[in-house]
């Protein structure tokens, strides 16, 4: 859902209301996905996007806040919506008085942990647990503790000598004075503001709205003078170890003013006994703190606050336990405590920046880095939930980090926090050591997380999962380096931690963290330079921070040893989120002349997306070098990417492209070396031209669909869209006049020791478009024509292909197109292709074995969705196959398949379409088609022409055996053939052996032409008689020697693909089913052998 566009003279508010909720636990949050961007720079204003609750009876609160900052990317938040016990609404608003269409959008809603305590399985509740009268359990530290867990208030009933205050009324004994001239008032959020939502908590906690009342601290209007307000207790009893005074309060630190929370112990001296620093977001959270003191005593709660835009700290609903008794000497403090000292520099940019500005380099003394004296400080606990983090410093060994029982209510991970960070520069890197360890098998999660200041919590860095060992000893503990690489904004880094049990003997635990190489600009030489073949990590590679998610290093599937590292986006997995994810190399010196990098690439699935290589300085502008789409089979493919000159500091970047959610970009052995690359064997014109060069009366020029005039395909072949190029000569007399040529010729091509093939696609339009040739020209020698055309074709991209002969020596092609007069004609090339094989024969068996033939997957996402993926048993590793192909009937045969894939929705389909086909009455289509008995998937065949579709053939069940098709398609018109997967709930179908008989039925006679009857024979006889009558015997045989090559059927012998054709069709056919589900079969046929080894099997 997105805001649509807004040009007012005021804000214009929209508001977006969720359905009624009947009512939500202490626990209720929800997540969700938001993007706001300022793509008019118009600017975003102060409330661009905010969520409130709406209560039956018309009380409202403010429950999320996000910055309102802009970036071109989705982010993640959570909404912490609280106890809520009557029906209610959710607003989500969005505020502004300029903006574009969808500048401000929300997406991926997730309500967790909202219901209330259920009745136990059994009759009682478990060991810890009390029973709710309502019928629930509740663990036994939450009675009594402020808030109505159970959902009925019996879990804060039977709490008689508790303490209570939540500020409704009165201050309940709680002092306000303070030596500071910050102070904490008592309000509510209707005092604070009733129109800026940025402003105040929001919200109390006892009675969630904006009219309950709490004590609040924040920046005056008029600045800060003093950056510290506290308010005490009375004075009360001392007390001992088995009766400690225990207090619960709720705090809410949120934004940047937000400096921390202290709580003191003033008796004979003021010391600290709890604290929590920073910022934990837009919600309450719930703390414990346990006094001993041995004198009377009084509680001091000191808030720090920071000097920026918005935020403040609130605190309410404060319990003392009946351990807490009031003193009869009710004398108050004479001195507070020193607050923290200022530090030592005015620019908070500069602590933590990674470069001491300092003496003694106090700026970076507490920055989370253990190496530091008391380094381990910069870590802040800013748990909110039933685990946080605590430091040890018992250990023989040195002090550590490690998870332990917290007071927090939310079903969130422990997280300890450094302050922020950076900027950071591309070798950035973290380096700690871990332990997972104790008693069971499974001891919980471990990562590293990036909060950006600007985009909010980001993708994990770094994750962990089970366990490292079974006892405490030191051969238990790992080591982990993460790769930080370039930061542009300020951020923290965060380790989150979820224990399945917080138990003695079981610990999760951090030490030794170190910051590496961080500096901003601190670029690290490397010898190899961006080449890496990513066995020891990324070499002079980082991970973009601006995308959405993150290449992996993985093992096992590399292309060099097959057991090595690659890099990869696994599209299918079910935590990526996000259009596209980025590397990054190292910034690179300039260049003096054409650079080449070369690697290889793997796009595999039916959902593969893109892979781009792209060019970036450090501007931000960025130029496409070379790219990839769609699927290319479940093999590594070679690529040679040429990188121009560059007069200044240049990046690489691999960006790998989401299209949908069932798929796989890797990438390996990358170099990156001087000069020229190799010549390419497959050139798709994307970002550049491949060594081909023109002459001629005009230039073939480069261009898209958006670029080229009015006469030029609208779409490339590769893309299938008006951003995707190709090479197109304009062939209007007006331009290439008659008889001129214009010549397309390609890079010189070492010899050739075996039968190579030639494949590419072709565009032709216009009355008479030109004569169009494509030659072999060998180094010495005269050229060879292996295909030529000089018909309108009609606005379709067409396949041809030929061989090239063995034992040339060095040779190109040239593309040569003859200018013939006509007007608004064009020519046009693309997806050219050099294979180390023989051209298969139009309509001979695709084997699949050498790739796909002339078939293809379209990309045209309005007819479908996915693709056919090419793959082998051998090689399969993530998807259900057949367990050998047809055509070799061995695990390493390659076939095509279509899954059923729960990472897409069901119905969707893939389309293999044929090259363009001439409309001979019929043609014969056989294939060998494979379905396990459990798969819900259909395949179907259709004919495709003039943009409308004609059923063939429904294929259902298939009994798990390879199985033989064969049936006759007609058509008036040409047309192509169309291999549909629909997608089901499970299974597969796969296809092998495909072969199709242009002009040949499938009991193997040979049909009639298109073109209209030849009559040269009765031609020939006629003139014998004339000249035996006549005597004109010379004059008729020089026409006849005229006309009889017009008799003689088109050959195929150099292997020549040419799907040009007279468009005439005298023959009549029954009218075609045009309506895609038209049902039925159409000529099918299962050759006997087929029969019989059926009935065998």
């Amino acid at each position: 859902m997105s805001v649509s566009a807004v040009r007012a003279q005021s804000v214009q508010s929209s508001v977006l209301i969720s359905p009624e909720i009947k009512g939500s636990s202490p626990t209720c949050r929800l997540r969700l996905r938001y993007f706001l961007w300022d793509s008019g720079h118009t600017g975003l204003g102060p409330t661009p996007l905010w969520a409130s609750i709406l209560h039956k009876d018309s009380q409202g609160a403010v429950v999320w806040r996000p910055e309102a900052s802009s970036a071109r990317s989705w982010r993640e938040a959570t909404v912490f919506l609280g106890r809520i016990s009557s029906p209610f609404r959710i607003h989500l608003h969005s505020a502004r008085s300029a903006g574009q269409n969808g500048d401000v959008a929300i997406d991926q809603l997730e309500f967790l942990g909202c219901a209330l305590p259920s009745p136990p399985a059994g009759t009682n509740c478990s060991a810890g647990m009390v029973a709710c009268g309502g019928g629930g359990c509740v663990e036994q530290r939450q009675l009594c503790d402020g808030t109505d867990d159970c959902g009925d208030g019996s879990d804060e009933a039977p709490c008689d000598g508790y303490y209570r205050c939540d500020f409704e009324e009165d201050l309940c004994d709680w002092d306000l004075r303070s030596f500071s001239k910050l102070k904490w008032i008592r309000t509510n959020q209707e005092n604070i503001s009733r129109t800026d939502p940025s402003k105040g908590p929001g919200r109390d906690h006892s009675k969630n709205t904006a009219s309950g009342y709490f004590l609040y601290v924040t920046m005056p209007d008029d600045g800060l003078t003093m950056d510290w307000a506290a308010f005490q207790s009375p004075r009360l009893q001392p007390t001992n170890s088995s009766h400690p005074c225990k207090m619960v309060m709720y705090t809410h630190q949120f934004g940047p003013r937000s400096g921390g929370l202290t709580v003191l112990v003033a008796d004979r001296l003021i010391y600290p006994v709890w604290e929590r620093g920073g910022a934990l977001g837009d919600l309450w959270v719930k703390a414990e703190v346990e006094i001993v003191s041995n004198y009377t005593f009084q509680i001091l709660i000191m808030a720090a606050i920071r000097d920026f835009d918005y935020g403040g700290i609130a605190v309410d609903s404060i319990v003392l336990s009946p351990e807490c008794r009031n003193a009869s000497d009710n004398t108050t403090l004479e001195d507070f405590p020193d607050p923290p000292k200022h530090p030592c520099i005015d620019d908070p940019d500069k602590m933590c920046d990674f470069q001491a500005d300092c003496d003694a380099a106090e700026d970076e003394a507490k920055c989370g880095d253990f190496s530091y004296p008391d380094g381990s400080l910069g870590w802040t606990d800013s748990s909110i939930g039933s685990q946080g983090w605590l430091l040890d410093k018992s250990s023989t060994t040195g002090e550590f980090l490690y998870v332990a029982e917290a007071a927090g209510q939310q079903l969130t991970e422990a997280q300890t926090r450094t302050p922020l960070l950076g900027p950071t520069g591309p070798a950035c890197n973290l380096s700690f050591d871990f332990a997972l360890t104790g008693s069971l098998d499974h001891i919980g999660e471990l990562s590293v997380r990036v909060v950006d200041s600007l985009l909010g919590v980001r993708p994990k860095l770094w994750e962990f999962s089970g366990k490292t060992g079974a006892g405490d000893e030191e051969e238990t503990w790992q080591h982990a380096d993460v790769p930080i690489g370039v930061r542009k904004h300020r951020f923290q880094l965060t380790f989150e931690a979820r224990a399945v049990e917080v138990q003695p003997f079981a610990w999760i635990k951090v030490r030794n963290v170190r910051f590496i190489s961080c500096h901003a600009d601190y670029t690290p030489s490397l010898p190899t330079g961006p080449s890496c073949n990513f066995e020891d990590g990324l070499c002079a590679w980082y991970q973009d921070n601006s995308d959405n998610f993150d290449w992996s290093v993985v093992t096992g599937m590399d292309h060099s040893i097959g057991v090595g590292s690659s890099l990869v986006v696994d599209m299918w997995s079910p935590s990526l989120r996000g259009a596209f994810g980025r590397l990054l190399s190292f910034p690179q010196q300039p260049t003096p002349t054409e650079s080449c990098l070369t690697f290889y690439y793997k796009l595999y699935g039916p959902n593969a997306g893109a892979l781009n290589v792209k060019l970036t300085d450090g501007l931000g502008y960025e130029v496409l070098l070379w790219t990839r789409s769609g699927a290319h089979g479940n093999d590594w493919h070679e690529a040679h990417c040429p990188v121009p000159q560059q007069n200044t500091n240049f990046q690489l970047m691999f960006e790998a492209v989401r299209s949908g959610f069932d798929g796989q970009v890797a990438i390996d052995d990358v170099a990156f070396v001087d000069g020229p690359c190799a010549i390419p064997r497959k050139c798709s014109f994307e970002g550049q031209k491949c060594g081909y060069s023109s002459y001629g009366a005009i230039d073939w020029l480069h261009r898209n669909g958006q670029t080229t005039t009015t006469n030029g395909p609208k779409t490339d072949h590769t893309l299938g869209t008006e951003l995707g190029y190709y090479m197109m000569v304009n062939t209007d007399a007006d331009i290439l006049p008659p008889r001129s040529a214009a010549v397309l010729v390609s890079p010189v091509r070492q010899g050739t020791t075996k039968p190579e093939c030639v494949s590419f696609w072709y565009h032709m339009t216009g009355g008479n478009p030109a004569f169009f040739t494509v030659y072999v020209k060998p180094e010495k020698g005269e050229r060879v024509s292996i295909f030529s055309e000089n018909l309108n074709e009609g606005d379709d991209w067409r396949h041809a292909n030929g061989n090239i002969s063995v034992g040339l020596v060095s040779w190109q092609l040239e593309f040569e197109v003859i200018g013939s007069g006509s007007r608004g004609s064009h020519v046009a090339v693309d997806d050219i292709t050099v294979s180390a094989h023989p051209c298969e024969d139009q309509g001979s068996k695709c084997s699949l074995e050498n790739g796909m033939c002339s078939w293809i997957n379209i990309q045209d996402r309005e007819r479908e969705k996915l693709d056919w993926e090419l793959t082998s048993p051998e090689k399969e590793k993530h998807y259900p196959v057949p367990p050998e192909d047809h055509t070799l009937g061995t695990e390493k045969g390659h076939f095509l398949f279509f899954p059923s894939s729960n990472r897409t929705a069901a119905n969707q389909n893939a389309w293999l379409v044929s090259p363009q086909l001439p409309p001979v009455q019929p043609t014969c289509l056989r294939f060998w088609a494979y379905k396990p008995q459990s798969s819900d998937c259909q395949l179907r065949v259709w004919s495709l022409s003039g943009g409308l579709i004609t059923q063939q053939l429904i294929v259902n069940e298939l009994s798990g055996h390879w199985r033989h098709f064969e049936l006759n398609i007609t058509s008036r018109e040409g047309y192509q053939i169309v291999f549909e997967g629909v997608k089901g709930t499970s299974g597969f179908v796969a296809l092998d052996d495909i072969e199709y008989t242009v002009g040949f039925d499938c009991a193997t006679r040979v049909t009639k032409p298109t073109s209209k009857p030849d009559n040269a024979g009765g031609i020939a006889a006629s003139v014998i008689v004339v000249v035996l009558l006549i005597g004109t015997l010379v004059a008729l045989l020089v026409f006849y020697l005229r006309t009889k090559p017009d008799a003689k059927a088109p050959s195929l012998s150099v292997g020549i693909s040419n799907e040009g054709y007279v468009p005439e069709d005298p023959v009549d056919v029954p009218p075609r089913q045009n309506h895609p589900m038209a049902a039925g079969f159409n000529n099918i046929s299962i050759s006997a052998e087929v029969r019989e080894r059926e009935e065998e099997e």
